[in-house]
């Protein structure tokens, strides 16, 4: 990241946008991107950043609170929820009743579609629970298994934008930078991505 300037994360973000198309929200994943380097994230234009890490967000939000708009979207703890209530506009990654009974801000059910034991996030079944009990919850968020071929991620999307649709929902937070692409074909409202834009490696 340090070696990229404002103009190459700008070139690097607007083509993410191009490729996303214009219905796609393009969150910015901050989680390897230290504070001194937020400045050329705001140089480069950058709208939306998402934070993985509670006390990140804070330091983060301290300095630059008013020149981003801040999404959660690592894993949330409750004891992280008042945190992230106070200074966020989504949370991507609800995983728990325990979180979702002190969440005041809108929010994204994570769904584990892999049934990874490594990977949080409530089994398909339980998603009508809670959008009946949590009227705050937009959407749906997914990880597929990690892959080398985007392809592989195609048909976790493609059920995923089922689930939304049957369950009256809007917001669909999947794909990263090797396979938002994908993820924006399949109905994508919402992109994490880093690398994409920060590593000077990624094409």
């Amino acid at each position: 990241m340090a070696s990229l300037s404002a103009a190459a994360v700008r070139e690097r973000y607007l083509r993410v946008r191009e490729q996303a198309g214009p219905d796609v929200t393009v969150v910015a994943a901050t989680k390897y991107v230290p504070l001194p380097e937020l400045g050329t994230l705001v140089e480069a234009g950058v709208e939306v950043i998402g934070e993985n890490r509670a006390q990140d967000l804070v330091a983060k939000h301290a300095v630059y609170g008013d020149a981003f708009r801040w999404h959660f979207i690592g894993h949330l703890q409750s004891n992280k929820v008042k945190v992230v209530n106070g200074l966020c506009e989504l949370v991507h990654s609800l995983g728990s009743d325990s979180a979702a009974r002190r969440l005041r801000v809108p929010s994204l059910l994570e769904v584990n579609l892999s049934a990874e034991g490594s990977k949080s996030g409530v089994a398909p079944e339980e998603i009508g629970d809670y959008v009946t009990q949590y009227p705050l919850i937009r959407g749906l968020m997914t990880m597929p298994p990690l892959t080398a071929d985007a392809e592989e991620s195609r048909p976790y999307f493609r059920r995923l934008r089922q689930l939304v649709a049957d369950h009256g929902l809007e917001e669909l937070s999947m794909g990263t930078s090797q396979d938002y692409r994908v993820a924006a074909e399949e109905g994508a409202t919402l992109v994490r991505v880093g690398s994409a834009i920060f590593s000077a490696g990624q094409g």
